[in-house]
């Protein structure tokens, strides 16, 4: 049974929020576990929800989405699957640098949203399953 994958949206503009929670809807198996219009309260509701699976604008006031990512290392908090949202092609590489899952350019394009998903999905039940055999071996030992 394949259990829900709970996506946070960061992004300082409403209507990309919005386009992300859409694309969101269109698969059964995401759920939207929270939003932040900002890097400060991406940082507190990822710490507070653990998503499994993050989109993250870059260019944000304040706090960017690299920022984002630093203060969540300083803080030793794990990171969940990260999805890059910008309209701006040139912070690939450093995305990538940074541990991205993927990069989506704004508007977001329906089939590459999916594209994403499709390996963060991939990901997520694979870090599940190996999760569920560790536990599993660890009771077994303590039997």
């Amino acid at each position: 049974m394949t259990t829900s994958i709970r996506c946070l949206i960061v992004d300082d503009e409403p209507l990309a929020r919005e386009a992300i929670r859409s694309c969101i809807a269109l698969d059964p198996l995401l759920e939207v576990a929270g939003e932040a219009a900002g890097g400060n309260g991406a940082v507190q509701l990822i710490e507070r929800l653990r998503p499994d699976l993050l989109f993250l604008d870059i260019q944000m006031p304040e706090v960017d989405g690299f920022e984002v990512l630093q203060e969540l290392v300083a803080r030793d908090i794990k990171l969940p699957l990260t999805v890059f949202v910008t309209a701006y092609d040139t912070y690939a590489l450093r995305a990538f640098e940074a541990h991205a899952l993927d990069y989506l350019l704004k508007p977001i394009r329906e089939e590459r949203f999916k594209d994403a998903v499709s390996v963060a999905r991939a990901r997520i039940e694979s870090d599940r399953s190996r999760r569920t055999t560790d536990d599993l071996v660890s009771l077994l030992a303590r039997l």
